[in-house]
């Protein structure tokens, strides 16, 4: 073998593409070599016939032209790309595309009538903004969104609605026909229905009043619409869900296996009403333990091809708000015929195991069955028979709990890294106005079911995942995937989590979730608590649905997908009718459809928790309202170009101090060491920093709190 040869093919190919990445980012361009050779930083005399050898590689490629004796130019393909726009406050905007690394410029003249998230069609123009490339949009390809939530403003000719968001660029013109009794100064949903070619604004119709702002149920339907969930189900769905029968039939139980004579229970929150998982015990007689997670089979009720499946496909998940759950599903199904109700027959799907009461599985079984519940817990029920002994099933809940310790233990080992993110719950009173403010607790009963659905959940994904067709490929399946860390943020975080004593080795991925994991541990109870944990989330990358399996970096599972929460997750849907398929023995089946459903679904899961947090901020604005003058004590949290966000610690309710009125100074941020700096006393506001603060505004249909800064807790 010719190693000299590889060698040097190996160089050229370098030489190639850093010569590419030179002119890609430079399309209109032309170099000569002297100019290339000081881009790649390659400047000695030996190196002239490698970039020439590079060049002449590249022109017969195609790659590049050469319009002029010694001068060389990226081959001129379409100058128009297509990508997704996004709006800043200003109206400028940036275009994502597949073609660019970085993303292309448009200035608030040339966006035309692109809206938030469209994706568009741009010209590329030969300028640059401060060295960044520069477009001009030119066509519509597909709208984002044509519905959008806001406030009608009517006058005696006409009328304009103005939308919620920062980011939508224009007013929408209403014709008076078109109100549908709307009246001046309602919330309300409008469709933009026509855009006449060089107007400035979209013409449109107001599709439904929501209500009066500040009004509880109009706010959340805002939240509801603005993230893209429909307010009600379609009449096709629900018409083809009355016809589906309330009793289990004889038919409905040929080839399920029959654990109704086995202990099964549920352990849910106390206001939950669908109860998509419930758990079997049976002590075996070689010692061993038969432990069944036991899912609804929301697949049996919903089929391919349907209204039924087409609306859940489209809704994706549940949206839990602070107030109400909107489901994925009509009520008949959520609450009623899937809901693993105690004292009913129910079918599911289940993943059942042996174990060993060292928590090592030595058999699992797959398949649909039919469940009888028998008791149904609380998790505050639970967790008192798990603390005394006592109560109902207290021997199968205290083996169940302790196989449950086992695995957590086991999990950790492999280098899981234990993200508990607090959750922030209120109470309130019968108009839906928060009354209180506290942090959902999380014990030993919430982790004995996070355990056994993280097992299924597991275990699903590798009993398909090992599996190949006769030609040696896996078989297609939906899994829940998370990546690793960028390495530059981690270390990032790693530098700042070090000013405040705490180690993150980041060499491999056991140091990394073992220091972690210590650090989640010792910083508990600390007033640097909640910042570093949160900035240790952000660290982190976003997990999400594909039918391409890297594992889930998180869990530290080579495998995992979601099985266990049909009801109000769509993927789990889909993974319900792929692992019967599987089981029947039926061949891998179109993969680009499901990633398509896989996409829709991550992304649907982000609008519904971005719903949710702004139920959350909403609520915590409405909390405030009647405490200005109050000083209270907090943390940074976050700081900006234009402010710092300070969390209240009593409360957990968040705000900016804006720096428009931290007058005692002129102050910069920097961004590296996540604090503002003023630039005469070079007093210091750091994440994590505690400071007092007075409300000094809120804004309910921003979803806003001001703060005035009174002093730094070490200047007291």
């Amino acid at each position: 073998m010719n190693t000299k040869k590889i060698k040097s093919s190996s160089i050229h190919g370098i030489i190639e593409q850093s010569i590419l990445n030179v002119l890609k980012k430079n399309p209109t361009k032309t170099f000569n070599y002297k100019q290339l050779a000081h881009q790649i930083n390659l400047h000695k005399k030996q190196d002239r016939d490698i970039i020439t050898v590079a060049l002449d590689n590249l022109v017969n490629a195609g790659e590049i032209i050469n319009p002029d004796r010694g001068k060389y130019k990226l081959k001129h393909r379409a100058s128009y790309v297509e990508g997704i726009i996004d709006f800043t406050n200003r109206g400028a905007a940036y275009v994502t595309t597949e073609e660019h690394e970085e993303d292309i410029f448009i200035s608030p003249k040339n966006v035309r009538n692109a809206l938030q998230g469209d994706k568009v069609k741009i010209s590329l123009l030969a300028k640059k903004k401060k060295g960044q490339m520069e477009g001009e949009v030119i066509a519509i390809i597909n709208r984002a969104r044509t519905e959008f939530v806001g406030i009608v403003r009517v006058s005696p000719k006409f009328a304009f609605f103005i939308a919620d968001s920062s980011k939508m660029t224009t007013d929408i013109f209403i014709p008076l026909k078109d109100l549908n009794k709307a009246v001046d100064g309602q919330k309300a949903i409008a469709e933009i229905t026509d855009w006449i070619e060089g107007s400035k604004n979209p013409i449109g119709k107001i599709t439904k009043v929501l209500g009066w702002p500040g009004d509880n149920d109009a706010e959340m339907d805002a939240i509801l619409a603005d993230s893209g969930f429909p307010l009600e189900f379609s009449k096709e769905t629900l018409d083809e869900c009355a016809k589906i029968p309330a009793k289990i039939s004889k038919k409905d139980l040929v080839a399920r296996r029959d654990f109704r004579g086995v202990i099964t229970f549920t352990i849910d929150p106390y206001d939950a009403k669908d109860f998509d998982d419930a758990l079997s015990y049976k002590k075996l007689d070689n010692g061993n333990y038969e432990i069944g997670i036991h899912i609804a089979d929301v697949s049996h009720y919903i089929q391919p091809d349907t209204a039924l499946d087409e609306e859940a496909n489209y809704r994706g998940t549940s949206v839990y708000l602070v107030d109400r759950v909107i489901p994925m599903l009509p009520e008949k199904l959520s609450n009623n015929l899937c809901s693993l109700r105690p004292n009913e027959d129910k079918l599911c799907f289940s993943a059942v195991f042996e174990m060993t009461e060292d928590g090592k599985v030595m058999n699992e079984w797959f398949g649909r069955t039919v469940i009888h519940s028998i008791r149904r817990f609380t998790y505050e029920e639970a967790q008192e028979v798990i603390e005394t002994g006592l109560g109902d099933l207290n021997q199968e809940i205290k083996i169940m709990n302790k196989i449950a310790v086992k695995l957590r233990k086991e999990r950790f080992k492999h280098g899981a890294i234990a993200f508990e993110k607090p959750e922030i719950k209120f109470k309130l009173d019968e108009r839906g106005m928060p009354v209180d403010v506290y942090i959902k607790e999380i014990k030993d009963s919430n982790k004995l079911i996070e355990e056994y659905m993280l097992l299924a959940n597991r275990k699903v994904a590798e009993f398909i995942g090992k599996q190949k067709d006769k030609e040696g490929e896996k078989k297609t399946f939906v899994y829940r995937v998370h990546d690793a860390p960028v390495l530059e943020r981690l270390n990032s975080f790693a530098a700042f989590a070090n000013k405040f004593g705490y180690k993150i080795q980041t060499k491999t991925h056991k140091e990394i979730s073992h220091s972690l994991n210590k650090l989640m541990n010792d910083v508990h109870g600390t007033k640097e608590q909640n910042v570093l944990e949160q900035l240790a989330i952000r660290t982190m990358s976003k997990a999400v649905y594909t039918t391409k399996n890297i594992g889930h970096y998180g869990l530290a599972f080579d495998y995992y997908t979601h099985f266990t929460s049909p009801i109000r997750r769509y993927p789990d849907v889909m993974v319900h009718r792929l692992l019967e398929h599987y089981l029947k023995g039926g061949k891998s089946v179109d993969e680009s459809q499901y990633e398509n459903s896989c996409k829709h679904s991550s992304h649907k899961e982000m609008k519904a928790t971005e719903a949710e947090r702004s139920s959350i901020k909403y609520k915590q604005v409405q909390f405030l309202q009647d405490k200005t003058g109050i000083v209270f004590e907090g943390l940074i949290s976050g700081v900006t170009e234009w402010g710092m966000y300070v969390e209240i610690i009593e409360n957990k309710c968040e705000g900016m101090v804006r720096l428009r009125d931290m007058d005692d100074d002129f102050y910069e941020l920097d961004e590296a060491n996540y604090c503002l700096i003023g630039s005469r006393r070079k007093k210091k506001y750091q994440i994590g920093d505690t400071v007092f603060v007075k409300i000094k505004s809120t804004d309910l249909t921003r979803k806003q709190i001001d703060f005035f800064l009174i002093k730094k807790h070490s200047d007291s």
